[in-house]
């Protein structure tokens, strides 16, 4: 009995345990993927990155070029400037609203134009010469500008014709005089002329009224040249300098109803207290008799001392230090054989200006753009 128990025991064992074993496994099936964990950062825990400055570039501003010069100009009469703000200088210069480089004024005193019989006295000439200088002048491109026209230029590069020309009739002449000279150019050319007015107190009304007229016609520019009319001297007293100043004024506002913008000094001649005090009352231009060169923007020659060349009547005008009340004038007698000479110091200083323009505007860039802004 017990022989047959115990086999069925063992057989009864191995049954329950097979059931409790782990079925195998498919060969179908694949073990799925174990999820990785993925982090994810936002703005405000993303790691601030230090940004690395760009180096900016310093800009060295280049040398400007020299003032220009001329052989075809007296090296006693070196040209002068008068603008001390560069930057100011090279916007008013290269402005496409204001006068080219190389624009160029011929100022011409006429002391005095003889009728044909007359004598001619050795600082005047004939109305033929008249006649040819004035042609000269049209053969040449010259046009006639205001003294208004001027001060605009020379202080500003306001635009006027790139030849320009300013007659200067000198010494009170009378309406029939600007009538038989000039009113000619006036009617067919536009060409105002000035008349040097002295304002003396023994004019007649007449005289006077003549004068009024021509002033309201626009084309006669009454200018200052004194009262008294004696040229002011190192001994000439401050109450006479101001006399031939202020009594100029006075009587110009009184029959032209206007203020003089410039004085012409009487006999070319001038003080230091002169030129200050002219300035003071509110001159913008003056000339003087010496006959030194052209004119062009922030470009006068001037003497800066008195030479063999020139004589002792020639004062030297460059130790004033202000150029625009001591301009130079041509005188008539001989100013058609300069004309050549001053197209051609026109003609180089145009050229000399475009050879140094790059210079000039990138100077202008780095030094003034950041404060005048472009040029216009």
């Amino acid at each position: 009995m017990r022989q047959t128990l115990f086999p069925l025991f063992i057989l009864f064992c191995l049954v329950g345990c097979a059931s409790r074993s782990a079925p195998p496994a498919s060969p179908t099936a694949s073990a799925a993927p174990v999820p990785t964990e993925t982090l994810t950062l936002s703005p405000t825990d993303s790691p601030t990155a230090t940004p690395i400055p760009t180096a900016t570039a310093i800009r060295t501003p280049p040398a400007l070029p020299g003032v220009f010069q001329t052989a075809l100009q007296n090296p006693v009469d070196p040209p002068h400037t008068y603008i001390a703000n560069t930057c100011h200088y090279l916007q008013d210069k290269w402005s496409s609203k204001n006068s080219t480089p190389g624009t160029v004024v011929m100022p011409i005193m006429f002391h005095s134009i003889m009728a044909p019989g007359d004598t001619v006295a050795s600082d005047a000439i004939t109305q033929k010469q008249f006649t040819e200088l004035m042609g000269g002048l049209e053969s040449h491109g010259f046009k006639g500008i205001t003294t208004a026209q001027l001060a605009s230029f020379l202080y500003h590069n306001a635009k006027i014709p790139p030849r320009s020309v300013i007659l200067i009739a000198d010494d009170r002449r009378s309406a029939a005089y600007f009538n038989q000279y000039f009113r000619t150019w006036w009617v067919g050319d536009k060409w105002p002329v000035v008349s040097a007015w002295i304002s003396s107190p023994f004019d007649t009304p007449q005289e006077w009224q003549e004068h009024e007229e021509l002033e309201k016609e626009g084309w006669v520019d009454n200018e200052a040249h004194g009262v008294v009319h004696i040229p002011i001297m190192p001994y000439s007293s401050n109450a006479y300098v101001m006399g031939e100043l202020q009594g100029s004024i006075d009587a110009f506002k009184l029959h032209f109803n206007k203020m003089p913008i410039t004085f012409i000094w009487p006999g070319g001649n001038f003080t230091p207290y002169a030129v200050k005090l002219a300035r003071q009352l509110g001159y913008q231009l003056g000339f003087t008799a010496n006959p030194r060169g052209p004119l062009m923007f922030n470009w006068i020659p001037l003497g800066d001392q008195i030479t063999p060349v020139h004589g002792p009547t020639w004062e030297a005008e460059g130790p004033l230090n202000d150029p625009l009340m001591l301009l130079p004038r041509y005188w008539d007698t001989d100013a058609v054989k300069y004309l050549d000479d001053i197209v051609k110091i026109s003609q180089d200083a145009a050229a000399y200006a475009q050879q140094n323009k790059a210079t000039e505007q990138e100077y202008y860039d780095i030094v003034c753009a950041p404060t005048l802004g472009p040029i216009p």
